[in-house]
């Protein structure tokens, strides 16, 4: 279990301390929503985790079956929909170091991925287009 505190400092800006590690993060509402954008908004975290998620639950797999996949970075899309507001669309590339990769190892990454507790727990109504791309840089 996870605690995390969180307090309204002003002007639409929230602090975040994870309370086990004492780090902390500072979330902004983004400039279409009142906000200055100067940090992540709570809907930049949410496509921030889905990504970090499948990554850690893909590392896991890739250390359980003795393969790695250091060097894997992604870029992640957040598309906003409204009535109500609401994240609509999250789109993840996820590139994977040049490895050549077996097709058992490439099912292992795309199982982790799609199984992630993340992407689990997402409502089935939001779109995750997930792209991943092997032995590219």
């Amino acid at each position: 279990m996870a605690t995390i505190k969180t307090t309204y400092i002003s002007n639409l800006r929230i602090e975040a301390t994870h309370i086990q590690s004492g780090n902390t993060i500072i979330t902004d509402a983004p400039t279409d929503n009142q906000g200055r954008g100067e940090a992540f908004s709570p809907t930049d975290l949410l496509a921030a985790s889905l990504g970090s998620c499948m990554l850690t639950i893909m590392g896991i797999a890739a250390n359980v079956h003795g393969f790695s996949i250091d060097g894997t970075r992604s870029e992640i899309t957040k598309i906003m929909a409204s009535n109500p507001r609401r994240v609509g669309t999250i789109e993840i590339h996820l590139w994977f170091p040049a490895n050549n990769y077996t097709a058992k190892e490439k099912k292992l990454i795309e199982h982790a991925a799609f199984t992630c507790p993340v992407y689990l727990s997402l409502h089935p109504d939001l779109e995750k287009n997930i792209h991943l791309h092997f032995d590219q840089q």
